[in-house]
């Protein structure tokens, strides 16, 4: 995966005084194997702080835009869905922590909270990646997430170096269905294991298959190195039942860096079988360029909101956004279904459902089955009961 450096260019917003002009690029460290990294290519602040006593109590004018541009183009924001906010779902974030001193997350209270890297027992994120992602989903301030209802829960499986390895990854999915998840949201990724796709002996792939098993819905992220394709997405993004995402921009183009899928097989250099429908990699794409998003404290941000870029955005958009259906047929929800059965409805729905590209009639090997449309989704499971 590829560091993105993002630099600040007008786009509409020369209203704003305070802005820098250059922003840092986050840490995307490279991985092997046994290794797992976060997949946001560039956190960029868009509003900062001059001096100890100001405080900016809203997010930019673009951000706030930006963000309404996507809820739009996701179905988010259409009127069918006014009465839904995801209230009785369970999403577990599995990431680098979460910042709860952050003025959007004042309201919220944890489900639970588990720290895999340091055995903390308060929450924190000394990394910034999970705060900006359970932001795309339970925001609720300058910034709105996408299902505020949700009862959450955060695993802790990322440093503060955007690493984390397959156990710590995997002792925290298992956590996420021991607590009661309905979702769990992985925006992070790594190289398949050796023999995945035919049986795998790698901990976290094996976790998600549990977790699979057990009626958990699963996102992952494609990843982010469309740019220099390795020619597949990564694990466990490429896991059968697992939902991939990849990523697209405002006007629903590809967003450069998606990753993408290797649906024809292959035997070298690691074996995979050809896949069929609905388990053709990306299943679809959602937000993933300059999407709006939380930063958090104390690790080298100067302010509380900014823009992400990176398939990560997209696949906690899509977790937040699964959980609207959920809550609307509950008959989706792990305690009510049986095992993987409404998984493969879901994602059954997903090849028929999915905004495709003008002139896609089938799944896209960047694309998948299109952008994400919750808002059809929804009025499909409603009319199926």
């Amino acid at each position: 995966m590829k560091d993105r450096v993002a630099e600040f260019q007008d786009a509409g917003i020369s209203d704003i005084e305070e802005i820098s002009n250059k922003y840092v690029a986050r840490k995307v460290v490279a991985f092997s194997l046994s290794m797992l990294i976060i997949l946001a290519s560039s956190i960029a602040i868009l509003y900062i702080w001059k001096g100890g006593n100001l405080v900016i109590e809203r997010p930019s004018p673009a951000l706030s835009s930006w963000e309404t541009e996507y809820k739009g183009l996701t179905g988010v924001s259409n009127q069918t869905l006014s009465g839904l906010n995801g209230e009785g779902v369970v999403i577990c974030v599995v990431d680098s922590g979460i910042d709860l001193s952050h003025p959007d997350l004042s309201d919220l209270v944890l489900k639970g909270w588990l720290d895999s890297v340091n055995g903390l027992d308060e929450p924190y994120d000394d990394e910034g990646h999970g705060t900006a992602m359970s932001g795309i989903i339970v925001a609720d301030g300058g910034l709105k997430g996408v299902s505020i209802g949700v009862e959450l829960l955060v695993a802790k499986a990322i440093d503060d170096e955007g690493q984390g390895d397959s156990s710590s990854v995997a002792n925290s999915v298992d956590w996420c269905v021991q607590q009661g998840a309905d979702i769990i949201s992985l925006s992070l990724g790594g190289g398949q294991s050796i023999g995945s796709g035919f049986f795998t002996t790698d901990e976290l792939e094996q976790s998600v298959d549990e977790a699979l098993d057990s009626g958990v819905f699963v996102i992952a992220s494609a990843g982010n190195d469309g740019e220099d394709d390795d020619g597949d997405v990564g694990s466990p993004g490429s896991i059968e039942d697992v939902i991939c995402v990849g990523g697209v921009t405002r006007t629903g183009d590809i967003w450069s860096g998606s990753s993408e899928g290797d649906n024809d097989g292959r035997l070298w250099p690691n074996p995979i079988l050809p896949r069929n429908n609905p388990d053709k990699k990306p299943e679809m794409v959602a937000p993933g360029h300059e999407v709006p998003v939380l930063m958090a404290s104390g690790v080298g941000n100067s302010g509380w909101w900014g823009w992400s870029s990176g398939t990560s955005a997209a696949t906690a958009w899509v977790s937040g956004s699964l959980a609207l259906l959920l809550q609307e047929d509950s008959g989706l929800q792990r305690e009510n279904s049986s095992g993987r059965e409404s998984i493969e409805s879901v994602k059954e729905a997903i090849t028929q459902y999915s905004q495709m590209m003008d002139g896609q009639d089938s799944h896209d090997d960047h694309y998948g089955y299109g952008h994400l449309r919750i808002d059809h989704l929804v009025s499909h499971f409603d009319n199926e009961d």
